[in-house]
Parts: C-alpha cells; sequence; structure tokens
C-alpha cells in the first residue's frame, strides 16, 4: 500500500516536470520526462511492485539465494579440482608408477644398441639439425 502512495507520488512529480518542460516549448525533451514519470505507476497496476517487494523482505527467499548461491559455488570448486587433476580417479595407484604417466621413466629399448646414444644416432640426418646442434653446443646449451 505504502509502495502504491511513493509511485503514485513520484509518477505525478514527474507528469508536473514533463508539463513545466512542455510550457517552455521544449516538446521533445517533455515527452521523454513523461514516458519515464509513467514507469512506476505502470509497474504498480502491473503488479510486479508487489512481487519484487514479497521477493525482497521474506528470509524464506533470501535463504533460497543463499542454497543457489552454495550450489554454484560447490560446482565451480569441483570444476577447478577437476581441471587441476586432483581428482582421485586420475591418480595411479600408490606404490606403481604407470607407463603413460608424463614424466615418468622409459625402460631401456632392446631396439637400441647399448653403447650408443640418442645425438648420435641422429647425426648426419638432415643438414638444418646439425646446424641447430652447433648453434646450441656453441652457447652450451
Amino acid at each position: 500500500m505504502l509502495t502504491s502512495t511513493v509511485c503514485a507520488a513520484v509518477s505525478a512529480g514527474g507528469l508536473g516536470i514533463a508539463l513545466l518542460t512542455a510550457y517552455r516549448k521544449r516538446f521533445l525533451a517533455a515527452t521523454r520526462i513523461a514516458a519515464f514519470a509513467l514507469i512506476p505507476i505502470g509497474l504498480v497496476l502491473t503488479g510486479i511492485i508487489d512481487w519484487v517487494t514479497d521477493l525482497v523482505f521474506k528470509p524464506t527467499v533470501w535463504a533460497g539465494f543463499g542454497v543457489l548461491a552454495l550450489s554454484a559455488l560447490l560446482f565451480l570448486v569441483g570444476r577447478a579440482a577437476e581441471r587441476r587433476g586432483s581428482g582421485s580417479r586420475d591418480l595411479p595407484p600408490a606404490g606403481r608408477r604407470d607407463a603413460l604417466t608424463p614424466g615418468a621413466p622409459t625402460a631401456p629399448s632392446a631396439d637400441r644398441p647399448k653403447g650408443r646414444s640418442k645425438a648420435k644416432g641422429r647425426k648426419g640426418t638432415g643438414g638444418e639439425f646439425d646446424d641447430i646442434e652447433a648453434i646450441l653446443k656453441k652457447h652450451g646449451i
């Protein structure tokens, strides 16, 4: 009831300002002012103001918003933990290293002779790799 009275007073004041503006021959500005002045009384007549005041002043509504916010927060935390890879299903068993785990040492291959290293086996395969290797050795890398 009080909100209806306040909105009616705001609309009446806005329409009064629009009339004064129209009296000064500024009809475009007066039209805009009148349009804005009619919004509060239109909201009261449609019932939106009563719905908003019921929404804002009920504690159960705010508890519902709190539960929704908590749900969204838990969802975001779960997604962040999943992206970091801290999920327990992604971890290998404690005492065993998986062969597909990045950074795991590889077993010596039977295809490669034991006395020959990777760098020696790669020499002479391509001219640009030899140049790159020479540059890296020159800089101590």
